[in-house]
């Protein structure tokens, strides 16, 4: 999972900063969510998995309410079939959300209860699926909506270098 992290960063690297970031803050949520799971570290359990449910929140909250908006708003300006696309594709990301959340709400406590602690590495093996799966979707979403556009962009922007006067119109 976290190759395929390191994979999407490489690919998209670079094509928006609030992409580039969000790509950042997913790598560290994973890193995050892998240090639940080992024993060795020591920090006690609560602190991880209070820093993992900080995270989860912090990366759906960016983006449901900054980087979808972005996406979609950028799909409409070019009118090409992707909000259709995005249309299908948010009610599979907002259910990983869901997941996501209710972790957050079962989990985020100051101290966790034996059926807490019990239940736990259940909870993260889903956790991990519903990640992968999340993360699966926001990679589609991002090819068609952002990358589509990519060459369109650059295209315009050369133009408009190679044409001051049109650039000045815009």
């Amino acid at each position: 999972m976290l190759e395929k992290c390191r994979s999407a960063q490489e690919r998209w690297g670079g094509v928006s900063e609030l992409i580039d970031k969000w790509l950042k803050d997913r790598q560290s949520l994973l890193v995050t969510y892998f240090r639940c799971s080992d024993k060795s570290t020591e920090k006690s359990l609560e602190s991880r998995v209070q820093a993992l449910c900080s995270w989860l929140v912090d990366y759906a909250s960016k983006g449901h309410f900054e980087v979808f908006e972005h996406l979609l708003q950028e799909a409409e300006e070019f009118n090409d079939g992707g909000v259709e696309f995005a249309n299908g594709l948010m009610p599979r990301i907002q259910a990983t959300t869901h997941h996501l959340l209710d972790f957050n709400d079962e989990f985020s406590v100051e101290d966790l209860t034996l059926a807490q602690e019990a239940a736990l590495p259940d909870r993260l093996s889903e956790l991990g699926e519903v990640l992968e799966e999340r993360f699966a979707l926001e990679d589609q979403l991002i090819e068609l909506l952002h990358l589509a556009h990519k060459d369109v962009v650059a295209k315009t922007e050369t133009e408009a270098a190679n044409d001051p006067v049109a650039a000045i119109a815009e």
